[in-house]
């Protein structure tokens, strides 16, 4: 098992379960997310880091 750091960013969305959805969706992307935060909010985006597992 592999453990990564990512940061994403990805655009405002219009609610939170949209927002979770969207950062999960990503996440899975890079595999089986343990932990994510959102670090950083601007006008158009919002940044989010996690800690992810692989195989």
């Amino acid at each position: 098992m592999i453990t990564d750091f990512i940061t994403i960013a990805l655009p405002r969305q219009a609610s939170i379960r949209e927002l979770h959805q969207a950062i999960d969706q990503e996440l899975r992307a890079f595999g089986e997310p343990l932990r994510w935060a959102i670090t950083r909010v601007t006008s158009d985006t919002i940044e989010v880091e996690a800690v992810v597992t692989r195989d």
